[in-house]
């Protein structure tokens, strides 16, 4: 990412974590982590995730979290300062996913939150690596955005911005459909994992939404279709624009009977 993308992309990690932060609470509950050893959360951006998952393992338990952008680990450090419960636990590395800087048979399980998939490596050779710094018999997690139904009466609408390059990202025009997120079970198979487990995981906001999830679901809006004014017809542009910007008399988050939902897919496996 260049410095932009960094701070823009920085900017909706923050806006969204009123959003995202029960369910992802309650997925890491689910997850049959260990009480303690040591894990490694993979792509963890400012932190927010190795945070819950520190808060759900035992006292014995530590995460190092991992990314390649050192200005997300910055921000992830200052924070922990204000963690005193569990920032002895929590580390922070920098380094590329495709060639981690562990050893082999370091750590007891790994969770990859929206990250395996959607960078430009291949997820198979990113799952043997992270087999390899995986101790026998670890877990790993992949838990991925699936699905999003925020445009409630306007079906066709959203059909057709999710049907932009932005809307399907991470996947992209003329990518193997092997790289789509919802094959990752293949992935697992061809890394040499077994075990291998499924889940998904519905999220929901409904009306009265508080000022922090009305921001966090205008900026989703823009994350997920705000650069796609090429790609559609003049009128499908003009409908986004006015359901979708905050200052629209019709904006749809001011419905009174609003309800979306969003999910994200568990994909997990054991190492052999």
């Amino acid at each position: 990412m260049n410095s932009s993308d960094i701070s823009t992309y920085e900017k909706s990690l923050l806006l969204s974590q009123p959003l995202r932060e029960p369910g992802l609470k309650n997925i890491i509950q689910y997850l049959p982590l260990p009480s303690s050893g040591i894990g490694l959360d993979i792509g963890c951006g400012t932190g927010f995730t190795t945070f819950m998952l520190a808060e759900a393992l035992g006292p014995a338990g530590s995460v190092i979290g991992f990314d390649i952008e050192e200005r997300f680990l910055q921000s992830a450090r200052l924070l922990r300062q204000n963690k005193p419960q569990i920032r002895e636990r929590v580390e922070f590395v920098q380094g590329n996913a495709g060639d981690l800087p562990f050893s082999g048979k370091s750590f007891d399980w790994a969770v990859s939150i929206d990250c395996v998939g959607v960078l430009d490596i291949d997820p198979v050779i990113m799952l043997k690596e992270i087999g390899r710094v995986l101790k026998p018999g670890g877990r790993v997690f992949i838990i991925m955005w699936s699905s999003q139904m925020l445009l409630p009466g306007y079906p066709l609408l959203e059909a057709q911005l999710n049907a932009t390059a932005a809307g399907i990202a991470p996947f992209k025009t003329g990518m193997a459909p092997d790289r789509h997120i919802m094959r990752a079970p293949e992935w697992f198979r061809s890394a040499g994992f077994q075990d291998i487990q499924t889940h998904t995981c519905a999220m929901d906001v409904c009306s009265p939404l508080s000022a922090e999830i009305i921001v966090a679901v205008s900026d989703l809006f823009i994350m997920r279709w705000g650069s796609c004014e090429k790609e559609v017809a003049p009128e499908i542009w003009h409908d986004y624009q006015r359901l979708c910007q905050p200052d629209s008399t019709e904006f749809i988050l001011n419905v009174p009977g609003y309800y979306a939902f969003f999910t994200y897919s568990v994909f997990s496996a054991r190492n052999s």
